[in-house]
């Protein structure tokens, strides 16, 4: 069981996800949308947590995409709109669940689809699109 505050969990999730692109931007994609970590029903039951085996003291943390995807799927993980479609996405880029985009990426907010936009360029291994045009608008 996942017992750290959301704060914890999100280092210990970007600690397991290190090094892999998309691994990486999915689970930054489900931390920044910023409820799931908060959602006892998830992070106990989708979430590990665990020392890093290299030095016993680093906490590195995994999701079960999949078996999330079927929870939601099968009505045992309440979830909004809003939650479901970030959920969906953000599995599909970390762990390769299948999601319709045609069906994810209509009704979310503004928001939410900056932060798919920079998750599918940092899978892509290409730098922050919105830190590259800041850096356009700051040389001139």
């Amino acid at each position: 069981m996942t017992t750290l505050n959301p704060r914890r969990l999100g280092g210990a999730l970007r600690a397991g996800a290190c090094g892999i692109h998309p691994l990486e931007a999915g689970t930054g994609l489900l931390i920044e949308c910023g409820s799931w970590l908060h959602r006892d029903d998830f992070a106990s039951r989708f979430i590990t947590v665990g020392a890093s085996i290299s030095d016993g003291v680093t906490l590195l943390a995994t999701i079960d995409w999949e078996a999330a995807v079927s929870a939601l799927h099968a009505g045992e993980l309440p979830a909004s709109g809003g939650e479901r479609r970030m959920l969906l996405l953000a599995s599909s880029i970390a762990g390769g669940t299948l999601v319709s985009l045609n069906d994810a990426l209509p009704g979310i907010d503004r928001r939410n689809a900056s932060l798919v936009v920079t998750a599918i360029a940092h899978a892509a291994g290409l730098p922050d699109p919105h830190q590259e045009t800041d850096k356009q608008y700051l040389n001139g």
